[in-house]
């Protein structure tokens, strides 16, 4: 391997994304990457081999908005916070690994269940059991508001990444960088009503699938048995044991999963009506509005679910950015496969 190469490509892409003045911050994780730069990586996040940690301990429960969220947490109080979101169909322990190297580095790291997932409940039985982006984007601000965090830096994946994304672009003010798997992910249901080329829709085949009374029930009954092949699918090289998704299908017991999963690809296909609160919300989002924070963009080299490539949405990032291709059959649940990697983009991009 020529690593000369491979060390001047990184700092090409510092250069374009950081400028000359912040080389020494923004180290850039691409694969096998040369000694020296290795070297300075170690030094701000120690090496773990994924898998290394399998629990969190004790979740904590607060109110917010119309949850009661369950989250874990790690790290000091007073430390600069981080808030890693999950998506769908994986759970809090895709940061198994992350939170504690973070945690270790200085930051107040907090993970919280999605609405439909581990111990977070509706806080009332009347309320609408609705999956639609803007809903999440909104109970995240709510988590924020209920533990008085007014700027943290936002990470995620999958519906996380989403969820991230959508923060991001309506409250530039409230986030202080982003960290987004698979780029830019703001959709709204106008784009999911057209068609795609057959060997695209193809990668959709349980999005059509749920929008039938078939689907649910398929889902209903065997949702660890969907789950666990969406993984497969989504991570093809990842060889996860049945113990890791095992940690992970438990949050899928919740009782209203089900129907915030339907609930979410009803939406997107149009096929779903959302709650009139969220309108003007989805409305702005349409507009597929540009995020201005700083943004590292994370993709697997492996990942096996649908996404773009990274220069489809180069451009949606305004503030300063930088995409960073993770290498070694990595696939969709990226920060649990290559934590490591994941936590470095964290860092880098809270000291850009």
């Amino acid at each position: 391997m020529d690593t000369t190469k491979i060390t001047d490509e990184i700092n090409q892409e510092r250069r374009r994304f950081f400028g000359t003045a912040a080389m020494t911050i923004a180290a850039t994780q691409v694969g096998m990457i040369g000694s020296a730069v290795a070297q300075r990586m170690e030094a701000k996040m120690p090496a773990i081999k994924p898998g290394t940690n399998t629990s969190f301990g004790p979740l904590k429960q607060i109110d917010a908005g119309v949850l009661n969220v369950g989250y874990a947490e790690a790290g000091p109080a007073n430390g600069p916070a981080v808030v890693l979101l999950h998506g769908w169909p994986y759970d809090i322990h895709s940061f198994v690994d992350v939170a504690p190297m973070l945690a270790a580095a200085g930051y107040r790291v907090i993970v919280p269940h999605l609405r439909g997932y581990g111990t977070t409940r509706f806080l009332s039985s009347a309320a609408v059991r609705n999956g639609q982006p803007s809903a999440l984007a909104v109970d995240l601000k709510d988590f924020l508001d209920a533990l008085k965090i007014e700027k943290p830096i936002l990470a995620g994946f999958d519906w996380g990444a989403r969820t991230v994304n959508i923060f991001a672009a309506l409250w530039p003010e409230r986030s202080k960088a982003t960290v987004s798997v698979s780029g830019y992910l703001i959709g709204n249901q106008a784009a999911g009503k057209l068609p795609l080329p057959p060997e695209a829709e193809l990668q959709w085949w349980y999005q059509f699938y749920f929008a039938t009374d078939r689907g649910r029930a398929g889902y209903e009954k065997y949702r660890s048995e969907f789950s666990k092949l969406i993984w497969k699918l989504a991570s093809p090289e990842w060889k996860f044991d049945d113990a890791t998704f095992n940690r992970s299908a438990a949050a899928f017991d919740n009782p209203d999963h089900v129907d915030i999963v339907i609930h979410n690809y009803r939406w997107r296909l149009g096929l779903a009506e959302g709650e009139p609160k969220y309108t003007e919300l989805e409305k702005r989002l349409a507009q597929g509005p540009v995020i201005t924070v700083p943004t590292i963009t994370l993709e697997g080299d492996a990942n096996g679910a649908p996404h773009l490539e990274p220069g489809a949405y180069a451009n949606k990032f305004s503030g300063r950015y930088e995409h960073r291709l993770i290498k070694g059959g990595i696939g969709h649940n990226l920060p649990q496969e290559a934590p490591q990697a994941f936590a470095q983009a964290v860092v880098d991009v809270a000291e850009a």
